[in-house]
């Protein structure tokens, strides 16, 4: 629709969501640092403020190139919301009450790439493309006053009063971090097994398998009942348990129904059935992973939690992205390229927890 009527070519369409790719990844690696030198709040508000205006401008766009450009703007104002999010709760919580509070947020996170569609289908019934965008704006104006009335988390006493450009290069400091890093490829390898279902499943169980488009939305939906019941659990437990004890644990489950789903996907065992339990299995612990895994990566610089967090956000994102493009790249006809890419992602955040963080169970100086 939108491609019809600005006249555009579906070069110039895809490109929109390529610059707000890299409007969002790039955003959270620039607001995070300076979160952590002007505070939470402020740099939420002004972001927040810019995605309302780009989200406005985009609705009034008259041609696709205003669009591209305004996807971009709006792309970097709401960068800024994952990265002082996670940053403020570190802020106001401990390293378990932390993990237990952004699992919450985490089933927002993971669920927002699937109901978003859903939601932009049933717009376009009613709206055209601006509509969206309008909706949007709607939702931009909710936010940014919520977000101002929310207090400041971090104390002027503690904020980092390092040049801005120091504390962009401080970024290798934190890959020098072997604990931190072995957090960020966790929660990573984990993301990419979502975005890898994202971009496949279509095909898996609508062409594949012949799953009437209806019913579709059925069978992604219950992964996101399994979140919210793996949330739930991380929630109660996780203070009296441990995050490290829970992450482990949820990536050797995660990682076993990886090969659960190798297995029944090459096999041809059980047919539509024997993809959709492993995957619920896989995907249901998407949210214990990523919300404990961020939680420790922000626990090993926690007074530098903002351009933690937009670090990992980032990484996060952007590993996401190439499973989603791997999984087209590799294409066969089959379920297989999704299949393996799950697989292959649930075993490496495995492997990483297990090599990388073999010692996160010892108490670790935070910086």
């Amino acid at each position: 629709m939108l491609r019809q009527a600005l006249a555009a070519d579906e070069a110039q369409t895809l490109f929109t969501l390529s610059a707000f790719f890299i409007g969002f990844g790039g955003g959270q690696l620039l607001f995070g640092p300076l979160s952590d030198r002007f505070g939470r709040k402020p740099l939420l508000i002004v972001g927040l403020i810019v995605y309302v205006a780009a989200s406005i401008a985009c609705a009034s766009a008259g041609s696709m190139s205003a669009v591209i450009f305004w996807r971009f703007i709006q792309a970097l104002g709401g960068s800024v919301v994952p990265t002082a999010v996670q940053a403020m709760v570190r802020d106001l919580y401990d390293r378990n009450q932390t993990a237990r509070v952004l699992s919450l947020n985490m089933v927002v996170t993971a669920s927002a790439p699937v109901i978003a569609p859903l939601i932009g289908g049933q717009l376009l019934l009613w709206f055209d493309w601006r509509g969206i965008f309008w909706v949007l704006v709607i939702f931009g104006v909710i936010a940014l006053c919520a977000a101002i009335r929310l207090p400041e988390t971090l104390a002027p006493s503690r904020r980092n009063e390092a040049h801005p450009l120091a504390m962009l290069l401080g970024y290798f400091q934190f890959l020098r971090s072997i604990r931190y890093v072995g957090y960020v490829a966790c929660s990573a390898f984990y993301f990419c097994c979502l975005f890898a279902f994202i971009a496949g499943s279509p095909f898996v169980y609508i062409d594949y398998f012949g799953i009437p488009p209806q019913y579709y939305g059925f069978l992604f939906g219950v992964n996101m009942l399994g979140m919210i019941a793996s949330t739930f659990v991380n929630s109660r437990i996780v203070v009296r348990r441990g995050s490290d004890h829970l992450l482990r644990t949820a990536c050797v489950i995660g990682a076993l129904g990886g090969f659960a789903l190798l297995f029944t996907g090459l096999a041809q065992v059980g047919g539509i059935i024997g993809l959709a339990i492993p995957l619920f299995v896989v995907l249901s612990l998407l949210t214990m992973v990523a919300s404990n895994a961020i939680s420790g990566a922000l626990s090993v610089f926690p007074h530098r939690a903002g351009a933690a967090a937009s670090l990992a956000g980032a990484i996060q994102f952007g590993s996401g992205a190439l499973a989603s493009a791997a999984v087209g790249w590799s294409a066969d006809g089959t379920p297989r390229p999704m299949i393996a890419i799950i697989c292959g992602c649930a075993t490496a955040a495995l492997l990483v927890n297990l090599f990388l963080l073999r010692n996160a169970f010892k108490p670790v100086d935070a910086d």
